[in-house]
């Protein structure tokens, strides 16, 4: 048995290293689900962002890494149950020179540019606090965010806290800041996605990582790339809802 995985480069969850290999958090939870499934073969498939729900629509693929579930995307495609719930924040500048510490305070600051990868929620989040068009510039991954913004191209990128932590311990001159949490306390979560009619491979998934999900095998190779007990405890707390 086969399954092709696309993913997109967003360290610390997936990601290509020097050597050409495909690694990342999600990637490692991946390969422990489907080994114990009895997946003898997996193939990754490089895609952007915007590519991952067409892609497994329409079977260029078996599954999508993990992203945030929301209800727009769960009527086109399924997901598992949940893996892992995460904040955002920004990447600035060490210092944060301009004192972004929200979507809000980008949009009453004018001239502020704020990176952001099409289709991510981030996106819709930044627009709805009034972040202008003229504002925003788009890229087609992290890594190329993070380059522009050490160009001085832009002011901040969105994404995961997360995310932004591990780029920031990465390059000196960056620095991460958190968003607070949201005054209802709830933390988007993310989950693997597959196509509708792909219900096998889904089932499988799901009760593999309902037994898997909050282990100490899984806290111990989730810890390795930053995602901790804050990360995970939530998911682990309602696995068996979805």
């Amino acid at each position: 048995m086969k399954v092709r995985i696309a993913y997109i480069e967003e360290p610390p969850f997936y990601w290509t290293d020097e050597n050409h290999l495909v690694k990342g958090a999600d990637i490692e939870l991946a390969e422990v689900v489907l080994r114990a499934i009895g997946v003898m073969s997996i193939e990754y498939q490089l895609t952007t962002f915007e590519e991952l729900l067409p892609g497994v629509q329409a079977n260029r693929w078996d599954m999508n890494v993990p992203i945030f579930v929301t209800s727009e995307r769960a009527r086109n495609v399924a997901f598992s149950v949940p893996v892992w719930s995460l904040g955002d924040g920004f990447l600035v500048h060490q210092g944060n020179p301009r004192a972004l510490t929200s979507y809000e305070t980008v949009a009453m600051s004018g001239d502020t540019l704020l990176g952001l990868i099409p289709g991510q929620v981030q996106f819709d989040a930044a627009k709805l606090a009034g972040v202008r068009d003229s504002q925003i510039v788009m890229f087609n991954s992290q890594p190329e965010a993070a380059a522009a913004l050490l160009a001085g191209k832009i002011d901040a990128f969105a994404a995961t806290a997360v995310g932004n932590q591990v780029t920031a311990n990465a390059n000196p001159r960056l620095e991460a800041v958190p968003f607070k949490n949201s005054k209802d306390g709830k933390v988007p979560v993310g989950a693997f996605s597959f196509s509708k009619g792909n219900h096998g491979l889904l089932e499988a998934v799901n009760a593999q990582l309902r037994e898997y999900l909050g282990s100490a095998d899984h806290r111990t190779r989730m810890a390795k790339y930053g995602i901790t007990r804050t990360e995970i405890d939530s998911v682990v707390a309602n696995k068996g809802t979805k």
